[in-house]
């Protein structure tokens, strides 16, 4: 199934425009950012000052909750009070469970975005087989909710989102897909099918989940479905419950920014556990990443024609490239072996997680008739020898493939693992002609450029036309002139999106500190679940259906918590995408009321109602009883 115009470059996926108020998403127009207020939508002045602040910084649509009846009468006063302050900035309604709430605030919104999962349900967490004629009739009581929400939107010209999100799937979908992304996406095919049974198109859709390798899968093979029925509605981007700090923007950058490089995406929200003002200048970079123009030696679509337009990966099921194992020392690279990171320049012990490999800017150098072609030591295993690397590193050049020179690399290099290094795709053919001509020596390949997902795509498309296995370094190269924020969002996107593929089997940052290039390849490699260094956290961004402080519990739980290497906690501020997202979790803390917390494992809730103040140290207690504890290291 046919998911994108180029694995190699953004062409945008042609969409319609649907009117939003004075905006259009999709269709020809710039992508679009967005965010939610944090504020109860029943406090008319609070939620307008926010929506303010938003509009201050950049925001040019605005979301709120709408989880009770106060709420959505309280949606004419917001709209009478941002008339009067000349605010014209247009809102979404957010809903879940009560479709009467979404046809309420068609009369006074100019979106609504309503939840398949549970839009006139309540999860039952039921274990059932449906028949088909079950199913149809499920389908059809939906439908007789949702198509009343459907005509008044058409009379009111307002638009709907169709948000699926991956955490709550309706009882219905779990039994017969599972929680998978084939279920996200039937989920949102069922709605779609009843707006175009009214005769409604002014529908966005979206895929949302904390995990951004399901949440690329489900974009993905929506699109690839939508294709196949010429369906042409514009999508709207995000990871949910991404969390805070650079974690949450190194997981939403992942999500958002693989998929932008597919040409999928018209519209995208970054879910931060922060003030919803600091949400809007990431989603701008990371939207900026996919308006400039790709660098001129990558642009030639000519060249890419040469590698094969099918993937060499599965878009739509995760599978790591098979590559055999290169040896470092006692560090092992390829094969079976976590991802490593490579970290420029330094070998201290005191970095934590301990530094792997490394590369250096000087050293042993190989050279052809006595010309010095290559002076770089790229790694080496532990500290290093002056004079003596552990492993070399040689641009990919038609010259070494001439017999005298492969046996002077031969010569000089022995056994040590030697890494190709491949810095454009003119460099592929020759790469191919000297991993040919060097096994069985220990070779690899080293992907290094400033813009490096067309380029690790087209070496994973030789190699496999090639039956070559050899592993593959990722190297993002970075300038002094970029923010570390900045290199966090471009890295992340860069890597995350070749390891979201199975591309990679060690990866570095190039940047002049040792410490940034170290603490953002690791960043990746955890937001990708595929390898956990530290604790990871699945935190909602508030809104005004959380129970509790979010911001300062998340930060509180963080303090106690964050020396469990690999373990997953969820903070949710109520139930809505609580369980479902927990799923993906290994224990859970979520807001069951006023100042009470239902504690959870996996998607069971194990204990109910417990008082805030005892929250805390009910989940250390629970993630004690289930062996996950330790101490932390003393300092």
């Amino acid at each position: 199934m046919k998911y994108t115009n180029s694995i190699y470059q953004a062409h945008r996926r042609p969409t319609r425009g649907v009117k939003v108020g004075d905006l259009t998403i999709g269709g020809n127009h710039p992508i679009l950012v967005q965010s939610m207020t944090t504020t109860p939508t029943t406090d008319t002045d609070a939620t307008v000052a926010q929506i303010v602040s938003l509009v201050k910084v950049g925001c040019p649509l605005v979301r709120v909750t709408v989880p009770h009846q106060a709420d959505a009468d309280n949606l004419k006063n917001i709209r009478r009070v941002m008339r009067e302050k000349n605010i014209d900035v247009p809102l979404v309604a957010d809903i879940h469970f009560l479709p009467k709430l979404a046809l309420q605030s068609c009369d006074y919104v100019h979106k609504v975005r309503v939840n398949p999962g549970n839009f006139a349900d309540r999860k039952r967490f039921e274990v059932r087989e449906y028949s088909d004629k079950e199913y149809a009739l499920e389908i059809a009581r939906v439908a007789e909710e949702f198509s009343p929400i459907v005509r008044r939107a058409k009379e009111n010209g307002v638009a709907i989102r169709i948000g699926t999100n991956h955490g709550s799937l309706s009882d219905r979908i779990m039994n017969r897909y599972g929680d998978t992304p084939q279920g996200m996406v039937e989920s949102a095919l069922e709605f779609i099918r009843m707006c175009r049974d009214e005769n409604f198109h002014q529908i966005v859709i979206s895929m949302k989940a904390s995990n951004p390798l399901i949440m690329i899968q489900a974009y993905r093979m929506l699109v690839a479905q939508m294709n196949v029925q010429q369906y042409d509605y514009p999508l709207h981007l995000g990871v949910t419950e991404a969390g805070d700090g650079q974690d949450g923007r190194v997981k939403s950058s992942i999500g958002i920014s693989t998929l932008l490089f597919d040409g999928i995406g018209d519209t995208i929200r970054v879910s931060l556990t922060e003030d919803p003002e600091r949400e809007i200048p990431v989603a701008q970079k990371i939207a900026s990443l996919f308006s400039k123009q790709p660098l001129d030696d990558l642009k030639n679509d000519q060249i890419w024609q040469a590698f094969g337009e099918q993937p060499s990966y599965d878009p739509f099921l995760y599978r790591r490239r098979d590559a055999f194992a290169l040896s470092h020392g006692a560090i092992e690279v390829g094969g079976n072996s976590l991802i490593k990171v490579r970290t420029p320049g330094r070998t201290e012990s005191n970095f934590e997680p301990p530094i792997e490999l490394v590369s250096r800017p000087s050293g042993s150098a190989i050279s052809v008739d006595d010309s010095t072609v290559f002076c770089v030591e790229r790694v080496v295993a532990g500290k290093p020898k002056s004079g003596d690397a552990d492993a070399y590193s040689v641009l990919a050049s038609d010259s070494w493939v001439a017999p005298h020179y492969i046996e002077k690399l031969i010569s000089q290099v022995g056994q040590k693992p030697l890494w190709i290094r491949v810095e454009k795709p003119q460099h592929i053919p020759s790469m191919i002609a000297m991993i040919k001509a060097l096994l069985p020596m220990q070779v690899g390949i080293e992907i290094s450029h400033a813009q490096i997902i067309a380029l690790g795509r087209a070496v994973a498309n030789a190699c496999k036309q090639h039956d070559i296995q050899a592993p593959i370094h990722l190297h993002v190269q970075t300038s002094m002139q970029e923010s570390v924020e900045d290199i966090y969002l471009r890295a992340s996107c860069e890597l995350g999106a070749l390891l979201c593929d199975g591309i990679g089997d060690s990866i570095e940052v190039g940047h002049a500190h040792a410490l940034t290039s170290h603490q953002v390849a690791f960043g990746v490699l955890q937001a990708t679940r595929l390898r956990m260094s530290r604790t990871d956290y699945i935190s909602c961004p508030s809104c005004g259906r959380t129970l509790f402080d979010l911001q300062e519990t998340t930060a509180r739980i963080r303090e106690k918590t964050n020396h469990l290497k690999g373990v997953k906690i969820a903070i949710m501020g109520c139930i809505v995408n609580g369980p479902g997202e927990m799923a993906d979790a290994d224990f859970g803390y979520v807001g069951s009321g006023p100042g009470k917390i239902n504690l959870f494992v996996g998607k069971e809730c194990v204990k109910k109602n417990i008082d805030q103040v005892d929250a805390d140290q009910e989940l250390i207690d629970l993630i004690k009883a289930h062996g996950r504890w330790c101490e932390p290291a003393r300092t």
